[in-house]
């Protein structure tokens, strides 16, 4: 969250001469099997040729993945880069994680599939696991499995519409809720939207961006006005009765925008005045991700009415889930919805397995001890390095938004874009959000270490480094 940077949060800095003189990746052993496949050339070749031209590529160069193993890929050429990515957040425990795999092999050796019109064990106990993860006495306990995030919320709003008998959304600016036309509307970031009809019914708040506040405020004398705002826009913009609030505990795709601590409450408490449920879109902040809290709802002491995530919940297998109450999801029995992939065999081992390795390796608290620890050393970098304006984010989901001078806060759009060519050169793969492209994004597999942290900074800080330099010559 934008609030309070104060380098090292309470943390003992680590010294210069502690630090690496260069930006090495850590020692690994294992190794990867010689790569015989297409070549790169050839296949983005096939890719030009055969695949939609809207899939993205980050890089100039785009690299070929042809390997991974816990929290590093290889391309193939046998280089090795560290995925501080996380497959955008998917990769939750590693890659090719062996319990995963041997769990994965079995289950492909002996059903590959079965839909629910039929009995399979591994679904039942997948939603028994899941529900014993949310707060005791919530409710939160029935689940419908889905292949994506996007379905996922697309199946929550309707549960929501029928529960309430209402219609009207509400959703924030700057979110991001899935590619389908229904989850589109609610998504309100231009770089995900067609001019298409879409988003029938949603009315779109001003986020709790406190970095780049849409009232121009500071917290904490703001009080909380884009929270208290949101009653004013049911009062105007709809009947006064809503059926539904969705948001995601901290913004991933928006630029990983956390909100001050009262943010949810108030809103929250609003949206159920007017007879509407909440909805927590965890797609990118479940699993123990955010280190203090399994949830990310929970950082911010709310419960929902209904919650959605995929991404790492099965650790790269395509898997989505919605969870809600009993009493909510009851209304959906007054017709028939079925979904042919959804409780597949195959993906169901892949999310229990996935939710167990968490537990058995404490992945939460890594995340919360290795997620500490890299904030501080950023928050340390932001000290000399003029291009970083913000260092934002919980546990292993953190951002670092880019601007060309602090006082303006302009988006550093072009440097954000060098900086994720030169640290992939140098064996670090990151992402990048924000409606200006500006933002950095680290979600690495919640297996990482202190060591990894240490080369993911000092690569940054070379890349940092090499462009502002870069400016001062061309200057």
């Amino acid at each position: 969250m934008s609030l309070n940077r104060v380098p090292g949060d309470g943390l003992q800095k680590q010294t210069s001469s502690s630090r690496r003189p260069a930006a090495s990746l850590p020692p690994t052993p294992h190794n990867p099997v010689p790569y015989t496949g297409p070549s790169r050339e050839e296949m983005l070749a096939l890719r030009t040729e055969y695949l939609t031209p809207t899939l993205l590529t980050f890089y100039k160069r785009p690299i070929s993945i042809v390997e991974g193993k816990m929290q590093y890929v290889w391309d193939e050429s046998g280089k090795r880069y560290l995925d501080a990515l996380g497959g955008i957040v998917t990769t939750s425990v590693g890659h090719a994680h062996p319990k995963i795999v041997e769990r994965l092999r079995k289950q492909v050796g002996t059903l590959c599939h079965a839909t629910t019109l039929y009995l399979h064990p591994t679904i039942g106990q997948f939603a028994q696991k899941l529900a014993g993860h949310f707060p005791s006495d919530t409710g939160l306990k029935v689940t419908y499995f889905t292949n994506s995030g996007s379905e996922a919320n697309d199946l929550a709003v309707m549960m929501a519409r029928l529960a309430t008998g209402s219609y009207d959304v509400l959703a924030l600016r700057n979110a991001y809720h899935g590619g389908l036309q229904s989850t589109m509307g609610l998504t309100a970031h231009g770089t995900w939207k067609y001019p298409l009809p879409q988003g029938f019914g949603v009315h779109h708040a001003a986020p709790a961006y406190c970095y780049r506040c849409p009232f121009g405020l500071t917290y904490p004398s703001c009080d909380l006005r884009c929270a208290h705002a949101i009653e004013d826009q049911i009062r105007y913009e709809t009947s006064g009765s809503v059926a539904c609030f969705i948001a995601e505990p901290i913004q991933g795709v928006g630029g990983v925008v956390d909100p001050p601590p009262e943010y949810f409450k108030i809103v929250y408490a609003l949206v159920r005045k007017y007879g509407g449920l909440c909805i927590a879109d965890e797609v990118q902040t479940a699993w123990g991700r955010t280190g203090d809290h399994f949830w990310g709802f929970q950082n911010w002491d709310v419960v929902p009415d209904i919650v959605t995530m995929a991404k790492g919940i099965g650790n790269g297998a395509p898997l989505g889930a919605c969870t809600t109450t009993r009493e909510i999801a009851e209304p959906m029995t007054q017709r028939f919805h079925f979904n042919t992939f959804a409780g597949n065999p195959v993906s169901m081992t892949a999310g229990l397995a996935t939710l167990e390795v968490i537990d058995e390796e404490n992945l939460q608290e890594n995340t919360r001890v290795v997620g500490t620890y890299l904030k501080q050393r950023l928050c340390e970098l932001m000290e000399s390095q003029p291009l970083i304006g913000d260092v934002r984010g919980k546990g292993l989901l953190l951002g670092i938004e880019l601007v060309e001078n602090r006082n303006t806060k302009v988006p550093a759009t072009a440097a954000t874009a060098d900086v994720l060519e030169m640290t992939k050169d140098r064996g670090l793969l990151l992402g990048k959000g924000g409606l200006h492209g500006n933002v950095l994004r680290i979600a690495p597999p919640m297996c990482v270490t202190t060591d990894d942290a240490d080369f993911l900074v000092d690569c940054l800080d070379e890349a940092l480094g090499a462009r502002q330099r870069d400016c001062t010559t061309d200057g």
